[in-house]
């Protein structure tokens, strides 16, 4: 226990004296409170595995040890046999019950350093995702009525010498009489704790600085005594590689070529604020834009560059920063992506279930590279305790940050964004095709100071790219002709089903059309996203039936657009994908009815499409009267702002970042046979995105994924995942 608590203790230490100043500012703190800070986190890390300490915890990794009784051996496998409390919740009691001596120590804050020192392994107040308001459970099984305290052992006593040698604690330490609880003791002992913790009035954001980095302390302090590497020389030297003039400008440089930098490119880097707007059109620049931006605001610091699907993340970092820059692509199937980049293919988005060492080992990359390129999770996972961004926190602690396409946030998603804003002191770059005035509001308040808005720019904005037609259904004629002329035909539908039936109707008609959409295989997906990809590329017609995927994560510019109604924000995107590289004219967008209200697009949602469809219809359109139609109609937004990290106080456990979707990952029940020999960081490829429907009695992978019977679930390459009829 002593030596990984010094570890700990040492890695938390190192993580706030490299951090330096810059972690009291990304968080608002004054200088005041640098001691404070740095005494309570070591504090935390000195307490965070006191609960290790009993009989329970050691007969599971030392057995065999003193059991309360002796015909009650205490057993190796806690899943049989539980142990009473976690072992972090006996460090919360154990702790409060040396309160007096702890409270002595210089400079700390006790009941900080408890909550956090409690939360280190996100299970405490919380379980999957839903507040339970208990300080730990006590479980059922366990064999034994008792836990016995080894507070007299002299491995505890060890530990207690090194907080007066190291932490400054009284040479006098307190005598601890009780060493055997009963539940009922535990009970009691646990509802003084408690409702000292309901009276208790924290300082928010500190405390949820000491638990992030506690849990990252933890995290590096564990990996330390498998390595022969001296940690505290590797974290300094991690976190003092930031980017620098020459980084960026060798990234601009390799991205715009012989070209200029467009006016609103400069603009974000000269007329920009610490949080910038970036609001301009699909196909304008943005990207490019950000990284002139990071020329202004990154010099010295890291760079997180959120994307919102996996999909939009991969494109990012193997179009810009890949082989530029030191950096690290980070999400749930990175390493899937990078694999298939390196053979000439690649991907999009989706969920993945990550075991917790390889998280951690990701982490560890971000904490040195210069630019980390990811999902928006690995930074606003922070505000509901996931695991990546708080391994990822020493890093995130020293960076600046650009979020795109905000405007596909959902409630959820965007209240931890505002949260974000409201805590985070550090440079932002908000991008947008598209901000709703209520989210601007919403923005503008959270950050409580002065805000840039830089506009994209104006003559690529006002072409006149798209006529618009309402249609009462496929034109299947209009797209036959488009494709006679060696046209590219975008078509997009609202549901995987749709689009596999439009899909075949084509096939039937004698056409040969590419198919993408989410229900495939993880690794079929890559292969359809790129054949779409590459088709466009090309000088020769060609048509793709797609679904929302097309919305963000491809880079194509169509000819024709056809398209099922759906929201605004929705339509704009799909319109971003048509005459992306203007043609000198104005190309046809074709929309007609989705029949199928409610999934996923509701009444209202529809309807307003349908008002932007006929707002403009048999009008050139451009980009930025889009953008005008937007701001003038009356689109609410209800951001949902409560998030654990900030608003749990003494309980820390994960909760979900977005909204509830109407999918879950699973593994097919056909590919069990195939994936039985396969390394979990390589179960991903066969991963793929189902409703949620029927899934009631689903076995489950031991990775954790859910496994789709066969007979509900039909699979085949052409056409992805079907339900049989």
């Amino acid at each position: 226990m002593a030596g990984h608590t010094a570890a700990v203790v040492k890695s938390i230490t190192t993580l706030v004296d490299a951090l330096g100043t810059g972690l009291l500012q990304q968080f608002g703190f004054s200088n005041d409170t640098r001691e404070t800070l740095r005494a309570t986190a070591r504090l935390a890390a000195y307490l965070h595995d006191w609960g290790k300490a009993n009989h329970q915890f050691q007969g599971v990794v030392r057995y065999p040890l003193r059991a309360s009784n002796p015909s009650v051996q205490p057993q190796q496998n806690p899943l049989q046999y539980p142990q009473l409390i976690r072992h972090e919740v006996g460090s919360v009691l154990l702790a409060w019950e040396f309160r007096n001596w702890l409270c002595q120590c210089p400079n700390a804050d006790l009941m900080t350093a408890i909550a956090a020192a409690g939360g280190h392994h996100l299970k405490l107040g919380g379980q999957q995702g839903r507040n339970t308001g208990a300080l730990g459970e006590i479980r059922e099984g366990s064999g034994d009525p008792y836990l016995y305290w080894y507070v007299h052992h002299p491995s505890f006593h060890k530990l207690l010498r090194y907080g007066v040698r190291t932490l400054g604690l009284p040479q006098i330490i307190p005598p601890f009489a009780l060493i055997k609880w009963d539940i009922k003791t535990i009970k009691d002992k646990r509802d003084k704790v408690l409702n000292a913790f309901i009276e208790w009035e924290p300082d928010l954001a500190f405390l949820a600085v000491v638990k992030a980095l506690l849990i990252a302390a933890d995290a590096i302090g564990s990996a330390s005594a498998q390595v022969s590497t001296n940690i505290q020389e590797w974290i300094r030297s991690e976190l003092e590689n930031t980017l620098t003039e020459a980084d960026l400008q060798k990234v601009i440089d390799a991205r715009r070529g012989e070209y200029p930098l467009r006016p609103f490119q400069i603009d974000l880097k000269d007329k920009s604020k610490r949080v910038t707007l970036a609001r301009a059109g699909c196909g304008t620049g943005k990207t490019l834009g950000a990284y002139n931006w990071a020329l202004r605001h990154g010099i010295g610091r890291k760079l997180f560059f959120c994307y919102p699907t996996t999909g939009t993340s991969t494109e990012g970092f193997l179009g810009y920063v890949h082989n530029q820059v030191e950096s690290e692509l980070l999400h749930s199937r990175s390493a899937v992506d990078l694999e298939l980049a390196c053979t000439g293919e690649e991907e999009d988005n989706g969920d993945g279930a990550v075991n917790e060492a390889a998280q951690k080992l990701e982490a560890f990359k971000a904490w040195g590279a210069k630019v980390n390129v990811c999902t928006v999770d690995t930074v606003l996972g922070l505000l509901q305790c996931h695991r990546r961004p708080l391994y990822c926190f020493p890093a995130l602690a020293k960076a600046a940050f650009v979020f795109d396409e905000v405007h596909c946030y959902d409630d959820a998603l965007f209240g931890a964004l505002l949260r974000f804003l409201k805590v985070v002191k550090a440079p932002i770059l908000l991008m947008s095709a598209s901000f709703l005035p209520a989210q601007v509001a919403a923005i503008q308040q959270a950050v409580a100071e002065e805000i840039a808005i830089i506009q994209g720019p104006q003559t690529l904005e006002d072409l006149p790219r798209y006529r618009f037609h309402e249609l009462a259904q496929p034109d299947w004629e209009r797209v036959q002709q488009e494709l006679d002329q060696g046209g590219r035909v975008l078509w997009v539908c609202n549901q995987v089903d749709t689009a596999i039936a439009i899909y075949q109707e084509a096939k039937k008609r004698g056409l040969t059309p590419l198919l993408y959409h989410s229900r495939f295989r993880y690794e079929d997906r890559v292969k359809h996203h790129r054949a779409v990809v590459e088709a466009f590329q090309q000088d020769q017609a060609v048509l793709a039936i797609t679904t929302q995927v097309a919305e963000m994560s491809l880079d194509l510019s169509a000819t024709l657009l056809v398209t099922q109604v759906a929201d605004p924000a929705g339509l704009i995107q799909r319109l971003g994908r048509l005459n992306r590289q203007y043609c000198g004219h104005s190309c046809d967008a074709l929309f007609y009815p989705d029949e199928n209200v409610g999934f996923p697009y509701k009444q209202g949602d529809l309807e307003a499409g349908w008002a932007l469809a006929r707002a403009f219809k048999k009008q050139d359109v451009s980009q930025r009267q889009l953008s005008d139609w937007l701001k003038q109609v009356n689109i609410n937004t209800k951001p949902k702002e409560h998030c654990i990290w900030l608003d749990g106080r003494w309980q820390t456990y994960s909760a979900p970042l977005r909204e509830a979707g109407y999918t879950i990952t699973a593994l097919l029940e056909q590919d069990l046979e195939k994936i039985a020999p396969l390394k979990s960081s390589e179960l991903p490829r066969y991963t793929l995105p189902l409703p949620t429907k029927n899934i009631k009695g689903w076995q489950r992978h031991k990775s954790g994924y859910l496994i789709a019977p066969r007979e509900q679930w039909r699979y085949c390459p052409e056409l992805g995942a079907v339900e049989p009829k």
